[in-house]
């Protein structure tokens, strides 16, 4: 019999129908299997409710944190909710699915590997992941716009009814560290945040003022802060394992179909074959 595992996929997009067919394949391997969404499942709030619908039938327990893509509000989309609003409206989404969120009680796992508590975060970002040779939030993003380096949130993603995204970041920040806080002392925690918690894993970003949009240096030390036995985390789609300070970072991303399928042709591997990741136990 196959022990039940936590398992974990982020970045699915599925606005691509050759993404939409992966998910529509992924399955558990047990009937235990928990599995993390660590955002970006797509940008309109009926293809997130499809998507992790969908994956709720099929594993045990559904846990998902939001990404940038999720938080677009974009001309097409039926739900004009800007910000705030419209991460609240996704929130009671899953929770009518039966998926947990940020809002929620943290939940234990006690299988293979566990206990552990996972922690699904939601901290956007602060503008702190400077580029080489500024000092400043203000400067960074200078050097950003001259490289040509501009994510789309700076169009499509409101911070509603607060005054930016940095803004909003702090306020995010300040809860997630209050529910961390709470946590028991004695269960290592499984931190989940769509964006990364440190700066390391942005170090090979071919363009690297994208770092900008990255994180925060205000959860730098989460991970050994808040005893994380792993921590689990997309934005980048560079699905890779690094460790730091003992810890394990699994980046869990499918992309993009060119950037998977450049992959697979470089390493012979099948995408399908890799996904969902595996958390807990420890592969």
């Amino acid at each position: 019999m196959t022990i039940p595992r936590l398992l974990a996929v982020s970045d699915l997009h599925i606005h691509y129908p050759e993404n939409r067919g992966i998910v529509e394949g992924l399955q558990p391997t047990s009937d235990g299997d928990w599995l993390i969404v660590a955002g970006d499942v797509a940008e309109q709030v009926g293809d997130v409710e499809w998507a992790l619908g969908l994956l709720r039938e099929r594993f045990a327990r559904v846990i998902w944190v939001p990404g940038n893509h999720e938080l677009w509000t974009k001309g097409k989309d039926p739900v004009r909710l800007r910000g705030d609003e419209r991460y609240r409206l996704l929130v009671e989404r899953c929770r009518a699915l039966d998926v947990l969120t940020p809002e929620d009680p943290f939940p234990i796992w006690d299988g293979a590997g566990g206990p552990a508590t996972i922690a699904p975060l939601f901290t956007l970002y602060d503008y702190s992941f400077l580029p080489e040779g500024t000092t400043t939030s203000e400067e960074g993003l200078e050097a950003a716009y001259a490289a040509g380096v501009v994510c789309t949130d700076e169009h499509l993603l409101h911070a509603d009814p607060f005054p930016s995204r940095a803004a909003w970041s702090a306020a995010r920040i300040d809860e997630s560290e209050r529910r961390l806080a709470e946590c028991d002392p004695d269960i290592p925690t499984v931190l989940v945040n769509h964006w990364p918690l440190t700066r390391l894993p942005t170090r090979v970003l071919r363009y690297p003022e994208f770092a900008l949009w990255c994180g925060s240096e205000r959860t730098a030390d989460w991970h050994v802060r808040y005893r994380a036995t792993t921590v689990v985390y997309g934005h980048l789609h560079i699905p890779r394992v690094t460790w730091e300070d003992g810890v394990r970072f699994v980046e869990a991303s499918l992309g993009y179909p060119r950037e998977w399928k450049a992959r697979d042709e470089r390493n012979g591997t099948m995408v399908a074959d890799l996904l969902p990741r595996q958390v807990l136990p420890t592969p």
